[in-house]
């Protein structure tokens, strides 16, 4: 009998702290830097983000997450046999941010491990998870991505600080008798690593290099949509369907033109693309399982659906899942 993996649960937290373009801007224009809302929204589709406290980390953001998702599952922490976290802000430079999540679901034993492929970690996170299901060196895993991207953020750069914000979303992968993901197709090159990088690293106790995040924006722009294009429609055809099956397009919450564009080149109507970028702002590796969460909790993504999820992120990397979910 084969062995596949399916979806079971899904979670998602936020921190509290919401802050507004309107408010970004204000706060901005006291280091005398100008921005509004007006140019914010037309270049990037985004009208409020979420910032965690100082003392909150990756980790913390995750177990909200990761418990909900548990819940939706009707599983225990204990129940679960792998934890797999996308993230690029770790908690610490070791041990992973996995194993300290783990921790503090109380549980111990299971491998427990990061996984760092940027704002495409989660579509990476989720394949390997799939793989070790598959084989089956697991049967029941946590897939987590979190990030605090505003410790990252260069706030003298109004191109890059008004994109991002914090979050986190979980799903658990179950292992099942009926295939729940169908395919996936992943995809680095490194020669793009300098339009998005943080450039910079810890040696001998001191930051070597700039530990701020940097981006050419035309650069990620123009490469994007032809990328996710393609992962798509590898995706597609691996999996032995077509774009008329696609119930729902959740692509990285990065840009609503990048989204809208890839939506276009598969022919998918709007009403079949799920935007969170609004109000959460580019979360990176959470932004894919934050978004899935919220289009299930409001009812659109249903038992039986198919569903795209896609990613695009700095290494360059990117990547496409298809799942019956």
């Amino acid at each position: 009998m084969s062995r596949y993996s399916r979806i079971t649960g899904t979670g998602s937290f936020l921190p509290p702290k919401r802050v507004t373009n309107a408010e970004l801007a204000t706060q901005l224009a006291a280091n005398g830097i100008e921005t509004s809302d007006e140019w914010i929204v037309e270049r990037t589709g985004i009208r409020a983000r979420h910032f965690a406290e100082p003392d909150v980390g990756s980790s913390e953001l995750g177990v909200h997450a990761a418990r909900r998702a548990l819940e939706a599952a009707g599983r225990q922490p204990s129940d679960i046999d792998l934890i797999i976290v996308a993230t690029s802000t770790p908690d610490m430079v070791f041990p992973s941010t996995a194993t300290i999540l783990q921790n503090k679901l109380g549980i111990a034993g299971c491998p427990a491990f990061d996984v760092q492929a940027v704002c495409s970690g989660f579509v990476y996170a989720l394949t390997v998870a799939d793989a070790m299901i598959r084989t089956g060196t697991a049967s029941r895993a946590l897939v987590i991505g979190s990030e605090v991207f505003s410790r990252i953020l260069d706030w003298t750069d109004r191109t890059t600080c008004v994109l991002f914000g914090d979050g986190a979303g979980a799903v658990v992968l179950e292992a099942s008798d009926t295939p729940g993901l169908l395919a996936s197709d992943l995809h680095a090159d490194g020669k793009h690593v300098e339009i998005l990088c943080v450039p910079g690293g810890v040696s001998g106790g001191k930051v070597h290099g700039n530990p701020l995040l940097r981006m050419d924006g035309q650069a990620v722009f123009k490469l994007a949509v032809g990328v996710l294009d393609q992962a798509a429609r590898a995706v597609l055809k691996k999996a032995e369907r077509t774009e008329a099956d696609i119930d729902w397009l959740i692509p990285h919450q990065a840009n609503i033109r990048i989204m809208q564009g890839t939506a276009r080149k598969l022919k998918l109507p709007a009403d079949k693309l799920v935007v969170t970028v609004d109000q959460h702002g580019n979360t990176s590796a959470a932004s894919i399982p934050l978004a899935l969460d919220v289009a299930v909790r409001s009812g659109k993504v249903r038992q039986g659906d198919t569903v795209m999820l896609e990613g695009v992120g700095g290494g360059f990397t990117w990547g496409a899942v298809l799942l019956d979910f």
